[in-house]
């Protein structure tokens, strides 16, 4: 592991010098770069401003960085993205890119933070991480010169989790709150899922997302008896599981064996807001994907069996976390189960006045408005 961590350091280092002589050409003001390492569809916070860009700036160059580029292409990694990056004017991200631990850009770059979740529940970032990731993360985020968030309520809790100061923190929305509030984008989309998936239409479909668990990296689990939940489902409705890439990637087999004709795995699909669309009723635990579901009005369920664990030796949260979620909390599948059938939507709209600043739909253009024509 040691070793690993060592290899990527080099990496960023390499990656770093290719800036730096690149930074010699100077900026493009009609070039964007994009870092969509967690959501590259156009459903994410970086597809949707991309392509609001296309359509107000068509001349502006668009550079995207994904998971796709790999550090197995060195040509590509090191060079090529590292060119773009330098002598981009505007740089837009929805994660940490941690080479910028070891860059510095120039001062008429603006490097936009746009983050990959809304609001957040559990602590992230500089208050949970340690070591040479917390500070090379501190290092990278140093270089961010506009954070976008929410609400005034979470500046706080981003100033702490990115460990930069609060004006540096804009007060905007976000893009996906944005397509969220699009009724019609939505239907759509929802229809476009049910042609997809025929063996659904009818159903009243639940989607169960959780979120990763960092102890659980050499073990990742479901926790849910899928063969209890398949058994206990009436007739009439289906459980689609979205798990977490990596958890995705490592249990995959079992989840696609078709075992069960009720429970789908839809952890490869490429848009989260389309599945959250189609979906009925949200079984989830500290994910911020409650910030996006709870405009659709519809009843959600936190099982959260190791809220307990979670909160005393894992990431803990910023908020008290029972008050704080807008449905009920299940610690054991027979709760889920309950919950299940009893579940409403009486604490949707007081979770949405108390996380949102503007419900305008308006977020997208007041970011373009801020980096491309203020400050």
């Amino acid at each position: 592991m040691a070793v690993k961590k060592m290899i990527k350091r080099i990496g960023y280092i390499v990656f770093a010098f290719f800036f730096h002589l690149s930074r010699l050409f100077g900026t493009n003001a009609k070039k964007a770069f994009f870092v969509a390492t967690h959501d590259k569809s156009p459903e994410g916070n970086i597809g949707i401003v991309a392509d609001a860009i296309r359509k107000k700036y068509g001349a502006m160059r668009c550079i995207w960085f994904t998971r796709d580029d790999k550090i197995t292409n060195p040509i590509n990694f090191f060079i090529v993205k590292a060119y773009h990056l330098a002598t981009a004017r505007y740089v837009f991200l929805d994660n940490e890119f941690l080479p910028m631990a070891y860059i510095r850009f120039s001062k008429r770059t603006k490097v936009v933070q746009l983050w990959h979740g809304t609001g957040t529940i559990k602590k992230f970032g500089q208050d949970v991480n340690e070591g040479t990731l917390k500070k090379l993360e501190y290092r990278a985020n140093q270089r961010i010169t506009h954070l976008i968030v929410n609400s005034e309520q979470v500046k706080k809790e981003y100033a702490s989790a990115f460990g930069i100061p609060d004006d540096r923190i804009y007060v905007l929305g976000l893009p996906r709150t944005d397509l969220m509030l699009n009724r019609p984008f939505l239907e759509k989309r929802r229809k476009s899922f049910f042609e997809d998936h025929e063996e659904l239409r009818g159903k009243k479909c639940i989607l169960y997302a959780p979120t990763f668990r960092d102890a659980e990296v050499a073990n990742p689990q479901i926790h849910l008896d899928l063969d209890r939940m398949s058994a206990e489902l009436p007739p009439d409705e289906a459980l689609m599981i979205r798990l977490h890439p990596y958890v995705a990637n490592q249990m995959g087999g079992e989840l696609e064996s078709g075992k069960w004709d009720n429970i789908i795995n839809v952890s490869g699909y490429p848009g989260v807001t389309t599945l959250l669309a189609a979906a009925d009723m949200l079984i989830t635990d500290y994910s911020s994907i409650v910030f996006e579901y709870c405009f659709l009005n519809r009843p959600m369920i936190f099982y959260a069996y190791d809220l307990e664990a979670f909160e005393s030796s894992g990431r803990s949260f910023y908020r008290d976390y029972k008050t704080f979620v807008p449905g009920p909390v299940a610690a054991s599948q027979s709760e889920l189960m309950r919950c299940m059938a009893e579940a409403d939507v009486s604490a949707n709209e007081r979770f949405i006045r108390e996380n949102f600043d503007s419900l305008d739909a308006n977020s997208t253009n007041r970011l373009l408005e801020l980096i491309f024509c203020g400050r």
